[in-house]
């Protein structure tokens, strides 16, 4: 609070214009979560019913009765390729985007970010194959409220949750260690585990990279770099969408219908 009113004394900058630069700048953080969100899904949907066929003539296997995958599928979610496909997200967040940021501009940035989104949709498209499409809408309807209460609070809470920062990204290594473990264990105990330590911690992350990101924004507005400013954006965006992506899957864990 204090950094914030030390910025609208800035010289050249008025209290007015630093709100409106931030409502503004909020706005696109949100406005390129939502697009990347929608890339996403949809993106998973056309990939699935690419995978999946109902004419056993076309079929290389059977996911169940009525119900094969195609040559496609198969290549996708039961060769080798199922692993790139499986880490390459985690790759690309971890190894691209720090290339992207630095080297393209603001919108070759929020490209890579939708490209990114694809390719998370690829990823997490056999949701289409294992849950019920009733219930991957539940599940999303009830992450999107949850989501918005979580960033809300974040954002008007006078609380510093900055604390959280560094025991939340343990908590997220945490799960990413037990995550790859259990992918050779296929223990059901362990997956319930890792859902409901996930739920809470991309929860409070949900809070805490909203006050950061919206701090974030106060600590450059006075420097006017409207380049920087453009790609923090973005980043910000993609910070609340692994959020929103990862507490949805985790509560589809929790609270899918199976097929």
């Amino acid at each position: 609070m204090a950094e914030y009113n030390t910025i609208r004394t800035a010289a050249g900058v008025s209290a007015a214009q630093i709100d409106e630069g931030l409502r503004a700048h909020m706005n696109k953080v949100y406005g390129t979560m939502s697009v990347g969100t929608f890339i996403t899904f949809l993106a998973a949907w056309a990939i699935a019913g690419l995978a999946v066929t109902t004419d056993p003539s076309a079929a290389t296997a059977m996911i169940r009765e009525g119900q094969y995958l195609t040559g496609f599928g198969q290549a996708i979610y039961m060769s080798p390729l199922k692993w790139v496909i499986m880490f390459a997200p985690l790759a690309f967040v971890f190894f691209g985007f720090g290339a992207a940021v630095n080297r393209l501009s603001a919108a070759g940035v929020q490209l890579a970010f939708y490209v990114f989104a694809v390719l998370m949709g690829l990823s997490i498209s056999s949701i289409f194959l294992v849950f019920t499409g009733h219930s991957i809408m539940q599940v999303f309807l009830i992450t999107s409220i949850a989501f918005a209460g979580l960033s809300l609070w974040g954002y008007t809470t006078k609380k510093d949750i900055s604390g959280w920062g560094s025991f939340l990204i343990m908590g997220v290594i945490g799960l990413i260690v037990a995550s790859i473990i259990n992918i050779f264990l296929g223990s059901p105990a362990i997956m319930f585990a890792i859902s409901i330590l996930g739920v809470l911690i991309f929860a409070g992350l949900t809070a805490y990279d909203t006050q950061d990101i919206k701090n974030e924004y106060l600590a450059h507005a006075h420097h006017g770099d409207s380049e920087w400013l453009g790609k923090s954006a973005i980043m910000g965006a993609l910070r609340l969408y692994l959020d929103f992506i990862n507490m949805f899957m985790m509560l589809l864990q929790l609270l899918g219908n199976r097929e």
